[in-house]
């Protein structure tokens, strides 16, 4: 990074947390979007669980995971039902897959590929507390961590939250929801082939350690965005875990989504799990994810059905249409005006 980029980057950083301690920016932040339907037919004989993630793939078809048609504890670990599903742009079923491999799956990553990856957060009976990734026809072809096992070295993790994959190929994972064992707080990288390369991040509230870090993304220029949701703020690193910055006026944010254009949505919860308040009202917020500045607002639409709200995770079509994985309220879309 030039020292010319570098001073443009935290001048632009300097100018958003002020606008953030001033309640916003200069820039109107209106809703884009009409009022946000449910989407997605199910077969017959199925039924949502709580969906933690979605996706579109080039083809405009829509992909969602769900809790395996459960909003239960633990619900996919004795399951047979699968958690993957894919829809048409009208909403109607295409085929699911992914049955009997995940105890609580917590986000879906579409990459430039249209493979699928799928974080889940919980170990149990030898499953889950892994990421998988699947081809769009359902075929396993890779496994980040060791499946039902907890720990703090390259081959496990404690309660995965997300995954992102950079243009390059890259990945970068979220390690530690913060709820016991509470092993890891961490962010970890890995080779496109799923070698370990490194991690970093520790507990805490300075540069570089996180509390309930629940989400990760990455720019078109490499940047690794995390969502640490406990600390309310993003954080930004370069792809080698340098320490760039980060920005508070998203919330505590529980999903962010990235637009190959830089366009930005972020969730915010309004409360972490622990129980700590944010100062920034519940939504989706629209931003340049070059520099944070906010310049769109979604407030909640659909059942709050607990203290967190229910807008988990969001992605876009090629129109424009935001499509949210709604923890309450099922898979919904939100057509632009």
């Amino acid at each position: 990074m030039s020292h010319a980029y570098r001073a443009r980057f935290a001048a632009a950083l300097s100018a958003v947390a002020l606008a953030a301690m001033f309640g916003g920016n200069a820039i109107a932040q209106e809703n884009p979007y009409k009022a946000c339907e449910a989407f997605g037919q199910l077969p017959e004989g199925r039924t949502w669980g709580n969906v933690t993630g979605v996706g579109v793939d080039h083809h405009g078809n829509v992909w969602a995971v769900d809790r395996c048609g459960s909003k239960g504890k633990d619900p996919c670990v004795h399951s047979d039902v699968a958690p993957i599903m894919e829809f048409d742009s009208t909403g109607k079923f295409v085929k699911s897959f992914g049955a009997g491999i995940f105890v609580l799956p917590h986000s879906l990553f579409l990459d430039q590929d249209d493979n699928l990856w799928i974080a889940d957060e919980a170990a149990l009976d030898g499953k889950g507390n892994i990421v998988a990734k699947f081809s769009p026809e359902g075929k396993l072809l890779l496994t980040l961590g060791t499946p039902g096992v907890y720990g703090t070295g390259p081959d496990t993790f404690s309660e995965v939250t997300d995954a992102a994959v950079a243009r390059n190929g890259e990945i970068f994972v979220s390690d530690g929801h913060q709820f016991p064992p509470q092993t890891n707080t961490r962010i970890v990288k890995y080779s496109k082939d799923g070698k370990f390369v490194k991690a970093w991040g520790k507990p805490g509230t300075g540069p570089g350690e996180f509390h309930e870090i629940h989400a990760i993304a990455v720019d078109s220029a490499g940047r690794v965005l995390a969502g640490d949701r406990g600390n309310g703020r993003i954080q930004i690193f370069d792809d080698g875990g340098k320490y760039l910055g980060e920005w508070k006026q998203f919330g505590q944010p529980r999903g962010i989504f990235i637009e190959p254009d830089d366009t930005m949505f972020v969730t915010n919860q309004g409360v972490t799990d622990s129980g700590v308040e944010s100062n920034v009202s519940r939504g989706i917020r629209i931003a340049n994810a070059k520099d944070g500045v906010v310049t769109g607002y979604i407030p909640p639409s659909g059942p709050e059905v607990d203290e967190h709200g229910s807008q988990l995770r969001v992605a876009t079509d090629k129109l424009g249409n935001l499509y949210v994985a709604d923890f309450g309220a099922n898979l919904r879309k939100c057509v632009k005006k």
